[in-house]
């Protein structure tokens, strides 16, 4: 089958470009233009050279001793902790100013929650010497004030939102406000697999670099040029994009999603967009959204305000729906749990993100001699407070 993104801009019956009239110039200039940039002799040079000598790649793959004797299986990490800026969004805003530069823009606006794509957009904003605008709800600007710092610190304009339940969506919404109020010199950095198209396929391949890397790693470590198991967080699903990009249509590979369950899927406070939503547009795109039965959308919560998103990118939404791929969820007891498990284990902090992933490995039985390769996406600096909140929770419950 043929998992990726037709020529039309779908996943199956899932994608497309919603856009308002002003912003259709954009998106088309965007759709004709990416493939060719992104496949010339130029722009690869560029990007791997950046990839390598700036972002430190390629990331380790880990075998994580202590977490594979604890789970009777052999587990890898694959580190985008350890990139620059401190998760996988660099690979993906990298990529994107340099598209950003050879279509002539000079002003870059994102979106953000947990701040790493914030974070990512503002480095690579400096780098090129590029005005940056960064949209972040107030609720996570509150909870993720290290990153606001940093953004701040590298020359970025952070933008409060104050719409809505102030997270992820809402800054999202007032991102493409921007967009529609200053079309002609502004690119949209779009951190996830979601939006209009091309940006669910642009993602995807600027993330796949994960992959890329894993098919040498796992021949390099377990003999054989896949993992048995592919597990990654999703909230809009990059990371999870980019881990299972060249793995797709290898069938030996089995690929786990885990949401944020927040504090149930049988509770309101919940941001498991495939176990509860129903297909919808949301910033552009056709996909599984959490709504009602108006069809306005719910807000989500989770723990990790990287997950808080009420929808997922429509690569996933169809990933799940011919059921190459698994998606389970993990709440955010199971998500702190499964971080200070690691933490005390290997002596790696992952993000909050992250921690959702590993939590999968309590909830499903794996084979001894199986390669299980989990996507830490990213790093825990950003998460301390809420960390040491938790811990203080548990310590005395």
């Amino acid at each position: 089958m043929n998992y990726l993104v037709n020529e039309k801009g779908y996943y199956g019956r899932f994608g497309g470009a919603y856009v308002p009239e002003m912003l259709y110039a954009n998106v088309e200039e965007l759709r004709q233009k990416y493939l060719t940039i992104l496949e010339s002799k130029e722009f690869q040079v560029e990007y791997k050279n950046l990839l390598k000598d700036y972002v430190g790649r390629p990331s380790p793959l880990y075998f994580a001793k202590r977490l594979s004797e604890l789970y009777q299986t052999n587990v890898f990490l694959k580190r985008e902790d350890l990139n620059h800026t401190g998760s996988h969004k660099i690979n993906n805003t990298i990529g994107q100013i340099l598209l950003a530069k050879k279509l002539g823009k000079t002003r870059i606006i994102a979106e953000t929650g947990a701040g790493q794509h914030g974070v990512a957009t503002a480095t690579v904003c400096a780098l090129m010497g590029l005005e940056c605008l960064v949209y972040m709800g107030d609720t996570d600007v509150k909870r993720q004030m290290p990153n606001v710092e940093k953004m701040r610190l590298l020359g970025a304009t952070v933008v409060p939102v104050h719409s809505g339940n102030k997270t992820l969506k809402d800054a999202t919404n007032e991102a493409i406000r921007d967009w529609i109020n200053h079309p002609v010199e502004t690119h949209y950095i779009i951190g996830s697999v979601v939006g209009p198209h091309p940006y669910p396929d642009l993602v995807s391949k600027l993330q796949s670099v994960i992959s890329e890397e894993m098919i040498w790693q796992c021949l390099e470590k377990t003999g054989k040029n896949y993992p048995d198991v592919i597990i990654a967080c999703v909230g809009g699903g990059s990371n999870a994009a980019g881990g299972f990009y060249h793995f797709l249509d290898n069938k030996n590979v089995r690929l786990i999603g885990t949401e944020a369950a927040g504090l149930g899927t049988d509770t309101p406070e919940t941001a498991a967009t495939i176990a509860l939503g129903k297909i919808g547009i949301i910033h552009g795109s056709k996909t599984l959204l959490m709504q009602n039965e108006d069809g306005q959308i719910i807000e989500p919560y989770s723990i990790s305000a990287g997950l808080d998103y009420p929808g997922i990118g429509p690569l996933h939404s169809n990933l799940n729906e011919i059921k190459r791929v698994e998606y389970i969820s993990a709440t955010d007891d199971e998500a702190l749990e499964a971080a200070f498990l690691l933490t005390r284990l290997e002596g790696i902090i992952p993000a909050l993100e992250s921690a959702h992933a590993l939590a999968a490995l309590k909830k499903i039985k794996f084979r001894p001699e199986q390669s299980v390769a989990i996507i830490l996406s990213g790093r825990g600096d950003k998460d301390m407070e809420t960390y040491i909140n938790g811990k203080l929770t548990m310590d005395n419950g």
